[in-house]
């Protein structure tokens, strides 16, 4: 009796170690620019559906219940995954992306809204599909616009740099003109006086008669 205690033990861990990795494999093997699909998730679901679903998959596969060694690559992804999905904006705008990549399957198949194949797997399948070109698309343009923005603020510090710099060469300069002030003063009152000298000399020798 004991021998099967322990057999159905054995079991019964082995089955809960195939289902954590089993999980693991799952939310690395999930389209990351997607929260829905790696918390396995349906679009739309109330925000205590996310905060449960998380809660169940992170205790599940958390680096201490777990000798995956993947599992906090995919503990990491899982609390990204919930963190997008409980805020506002960044939900909004995985919403707007899974409801583009619908209507453009719609416009692409020249159907109407209320065609009965939209609620077909093979539908929801192209559509998870879809989605994934258009995040897929977006994050290309977000990761365009950034680098447009690095190279302005780049273009703006340079800038920024290249006058300060003439600001600082004006600066030394004014103050090197300033520090030679009294030298060229001495310099011209010394020109001055000796063309005062030079000047009452020649009237002497003007005066001079010469002898004889």
């Amino acid at each position: 009796m004991a021998d099967d205690t322990e057999a159905f033990d054995a079991l019964e861990k082995e089955a809960k170690e195939f289902n954590k990795d089993a999980e693991i494999d799952r939310i690395l093997k999930a389209f990351k620019l997607d929260a829905y699909a790696v918390l396995d998730l349906q679009p739309g679901v109330p925000e205590s559906d996310i905060k449960k679903m998380y809660r169940i998959k992170s205790l599940l596969i958390h680096p201490d219940k777990t000798s995956n060694p993947s599992a906090p690559d995919a503990f990491d992804r899982l609390k990204k995954a919930q963190t997008e999905l409980m805020d506002e904006k960044t939900r909004t705008r995985l919403d707007e992306a899974i409801a583009d990549a619908r209507m453009l399957l719609i416009r692409e198949r020249k159907w109407t809204v209320d065609e009965p194949e939209l609620k077909t797997p093979e539908f929801a399948k192209d559509w998870r599909e879809k989605t994934k070109e258009v995040l897929i698309d977006n994050e290309l343009r977000r990761r365009k616009q950034i680098k447009a923005q690095m190279q302005e603020e780049g273009r703006q510090q340079r800038k920024e740099d290249e006058e300060l710099e003439a600001r600082k060469r004006k600066r030394d300069h004014d103050e090197a003109w300033e520090k030679t002030r009294d030298q060229r003063i001495g310099s011209w009152r010394d020109f001055q006086k000796k063309g005062a000298q030079d000047s009452e000399n020649k009237k002497k020798k003007k005066k001079l008669k010469p002898i004889g």
